[in-house]
Order: C-alpha cells, then sequence, then structure tokens
C-alpha cells in the first residue's frame, strides 16, 4: 500500500482509533480530500447531495411554521414566540429519544438505510404540516417531521465523519458544509417566494402554503430515493469486528472520559442548535417586523425568510477562512476560535433594532458568519476524536448533545422572544457560546492533543454485509 505515514503526537486514543498512517493514496480523490479507502466519487457526490437537501429542507420549517401559524390556525403574534418555541421542543425531545438508537443502528446495519428513512419521514412530516386543525395536530406533525430530521441529521454527521481520510478531513467538513449552506440559502430563498408568488396568482394564503409544503414534502421523497441509489452500504468495520450493542450505547458515554470529545459535546449543545434557533426566531422576528410595517403576511413571510437568507449568505462567503483555520490549527484552538466569533455574533444581535433595517445588515452577516464558524468547528473536533468501531454510537452522542441544546435554547428563547424582546434569545445563546469557547481555552490548555493529520481514525475502508 502506497501511503504517507506519521506516528501521533501523544494524544489519548479511544478503542478502535488507529493512531498512524495520515494518508492512503491507494484511494480514490474527490477534488482536494482524499476519501477513505471502499468511498467512491460517485458515493462522495452523493453525499454533498444529501448534504444541500439535508439542511436545507428541514430549516424549512422555519418558514412553514410562522406561515401556518398566521395564514392557517390564526395564532395571535404576541404568543407565536411561546408557540414556536414549544414546537422546537417536542421536535427536540423526538430527537433526543432518536440519536442515541439512530447512532446504535447506523454502526450495526449502516448508514444508508437510516438517511433513506429520515428524509421519507420528513417528507411525510411536511405534507401534513399546513393541514393541521388545531395546535395539537401540528405538534404531532412536527414530531413526524422531527423523527425525519433526527435520523437524517444523524445519519449525515455519521457519513461526513466516515468518507474523508483525516488528513483533509478540514477540507471535506468545509465542501459539505458549503453544501448545508448553500441548500439552506437556495432552498429557503426559492421556496420561501412560492407562497407569495401563488398568492399573486389568486390562491388564497392557506392555499397557497399547502401547495408550498407539498412541494418540499416531494423534494424530501426525491432526495430519498437519491441516497438510496447512491451512498456506500454497509460500515467502515466487519460485523466480526463489531462491539456488542450495548457496549456501543455505553461508548457514547465512556467517550466523554477524553476531554476533546466531552468539549465536542460541550460545543454542539450550542452549535448544532444555533442554526434551528437562527432560523426559528430570525426568521420570526423579520416576519413580525414585515407585519407590523404594514405588509400583507406573504409579503413579510418573503422578508423574513431573505433576512435569514442574508445571514446564511454571510456564512457561506466565510467558509474558505474556516477551512484553512481548522486544517492548520490545532482542532481545539479551533473550536475556540469558532465558538468566540458565534459568540461575537449572537451577541451582536443584541444592538439590532429591526432585522429589515438596512443599517443592522453588518450585524445580520457576523451572525450567519458566527453560526457557520461554531457548526464546522465543532463537525470537525468529533470527526476527528471519534473512534471508528463506534463512530456511529459517538456521533449520535454528539448529537444527542446539540438536540438537548436546541431543546434547552428554544423553550427559554421562546420565552424571552415573547416577555423580553427578540433579541434576548440571540443574547442568551451568544454568552452560552462565550461559555465554550472559554472551556476549549481551557482543554487546549489541559488536554491539546493531535493537531490535524497527526493520527488516521478515518481511514479504514467499508465493509457491505448488507
Amino acid at each position: 500500500m502506497k501511503a504517507i505515514s506519521k506516528h501521533s503526537g501523544g494524544g489519548e486514543h479511544l478503542a478502535g482509533t488507529i493512531p498512524m498512517t495520515t494518508l492512503d493514496t491507494t484511494a480514490k480523490k474527490f477534488g482536494p480530500v482524499w476519501l477513505s479507502p471502499g468511498v467512491s466519487v460517485g458515493n462522495m457526490w452523493t453525499l454533498l447531495y444529501a448534504a444541500f437537501f439535508t439542511i436545507g429542507l428541514l430549516t424549512f420549517i422555519g418558514i412553514g411554521t410562522p406561515y401556518v401559524l398566521n395564514a392557517v390556525l390564526k395564532i395571535p403574534q404576541d404568543e407565536q414566540g411561546v408557540v414556536s418555541g414549544n414546537l422546537v421542543f417536542w421536535t427536540e425531545i423526538t430527537s433526543i429519544l432518536m440519536f442515541g438508537p439512530v447512532g446504535v443502528m447506523a454502526d450495526r446495519f449502516g448508514r444508508k438505510a437510516l438517511f433513506t428513512a429520515g428524509f421519507a419521514l420528513m417528507g411525510v412530516g411536511y405534507a401534513l404540516y399546513p393541514h393541521a386543525a388545531t395546535l395539537g395536530e401540528l405538534t404531532i406533525f412536527r414530531i413526524i417531521y422531527a423523527l425525519g430530521v433526527a435520523t437524517s441529521t444523524g445519519a449525515l454527521a455519521t457519513v461526513v465523519t466516515d468518507y474523508p481520510q483525516e488528513a483533509t478531513r478540514g477540507k471535506a467538513v468545509a465542501i459539505v458544509g458549503l453544501m448545508n449552506g448553500l441548500g439552506v440559502a437556495i432552498l429557503n430563498s426559492v421556496l420561501g417566494s412560492v407562497p407569495k408568488r401563488l398568492s399573486a396568482a389568486g390562491f388564497d394564503d392557506t392555499t397557497a402554503g399547502n401547495y408550498t409544503h407539498f412541494i418540499v414534502a416531494v423534494l424530501c421523497f426525491i432526495a430519498a430515493i437519491v441516497v438510496a441509489i447512491g451512498l456506500k452500504g454497509g460500515t467502515p468495520v466487519k460485523a466480526a469486528d463489531r462491539p456488542p450493542p450495548m457496549q456501543i450505547v455505553r461508548s457514547a458515554f465512556r467517550a466523554a472520559s477524553n476531554p476533546r470529545i466531552a468539549l465536542s459535546y460541550s460545543a454542539a449543545f450550542i452549535a448544532r442548535g444555533d442554526l434551528v434557533i437562527l432560523g426559528t426566531f430570525l426568521t420570526l422576528w423579520a416576519t413580525q417586523a414585515g407585519v407590523a410595517r404594514g405588509m400583507d403576511f406573504p409579503e413579510a413571510s418573503k422578508a423574513g425568510t431573505r433576512v435569514f437568507v442574508i445571514a446564511q449568505s454571510a456564512a457561506l462567503l466565510w467558509i474558505g477562512a474556516v477551512v484553512l483555520l481548522i486544517d492548520r490549527a490545532n482542532r481545539v484552538t479551533a473550536l475556540a476560535v469558532c465558538m468566540a466569533l458565534a459568540a461575537a455574533g449572537y451577541l451582536g444581535m443584541g444592538f439590532v433594532t429591526s432585522p429589515l433595517e438596512r443599517i443592522d445588515l453588518p450585524l445580520i452577516m457576523l451572525l450567519g458568519v458566527g453560526q457557520i464558524s461554531a457548526f464546522l468547528g465543532s463537525q470537525a473536533l468529533i470527526g476527528q476524536e471519534a473512534p471508528i468501531l463506534e463512530r456511529g454510537a459517538v456521533i449520535g452522542g454528539f448529537n444527542t448533545s446539540g438536540a438537548v441544546g436546541i431543546l434547552f435554547c428554544s423553550t427559554i428563547g421562546g420565552y424571552l422572544f415573547d416577555g423580553v424582546s427578540p433579541n434576548a434569545p440571540f443574547i442568551f445563546i451568544g454568552t452560552l457560546n462565550g461559555l465554550v469557547s472559554l472551556f476549549a481555552l481551557i482543554v487546549r490548555w489541559k488536554s491539546p492533543g493531535r493537531m490535524p493529520g497527526d493520527s488516521n481514525a478515518a481511514s479504514a475502508g467499508f465493509h457491505s454485509e448488507i
């Protein structure tokens, strides 16, 4: 085997981590990314397709919910923050219950089936969502959507960790993050304008919302078919090498004895929630500001979507800088910087008077920069540290921590949004980002781990027994 090999600089290694060999040049290469043995270029293209649609489609709920609350259920505006927070609460309760089983199933049965099921469930949830006659029905439909989100995002995070070799992990995470951001910006921009266009064509608000959600559902079902065909089957380890199911379950907790995985879990608590919180409260705030200016609801919804897209566009432009940091610096150092940027972005929202004011656009853009920095920094660190034999479970622990964070932040954020001010949830989350940045500095001092490329926990090939 032709390979470039290095020995680890002395960081802790969990069971299943390979402490040497950084680059296997007999494997396939996708642009600047060296793929793990057994992963094809077609598999990687499918991953990018899935990354584009997974995050882009799941964040449409931030646009769809205000539309349903206003146009369908006629919820008073001064109650919508709490209602939105409660819907996110049930989404994350579902995710918390699902991420563990998803991680175990990913390690035992493979990623492809889970990804396919996740997109299909998300599609069912979206198809039903605008037909809710009561808040109770809306909550049930939101839970179906949440089952799809937990399954698809859990599979996405695991596949992103599987496919690149460690030496080029930062580049792979950045490319996937770019596709996430493009999906959010493009899909939400296009789909967010559909109700306005349908209303202009003569459809009433309820019908326009129904048709828009149906389009989103169809996109979910198409994505399910694509990943079923194009992703690599099997798991990264042979069946004989897989640990027993209960050992996999325990591994997510045991892994936290590695301080860098503990830091990853802490970062996930905030970083995995940043995009959902941004989508929920920024879009709601901007939509309400549009209504307050006298816009009809489709126009206000489009204005709210435009603000969200501006934040995501700034995030896309920033990805190049983040990947340089992730691939050239110690990943704990990189995470400390990323979380500090997130803190600045969210705390900066405390100075925003209205998301629709041009003078506040730089702060909206800084918010997007902070959100993508925290997301990519946390993903790169857990990808480096997760042991190969129990990777799905450890990523499941990472995702569960993120779900708990979303639950915590969205519940408190909803009450802060309605009871204090629309700025308050962002200030609260910015403070938490700052605390995680300080934690990262402590870990950097106490247990810095290896530099990127000093070990290869991600270069084992896939085994396709199923």
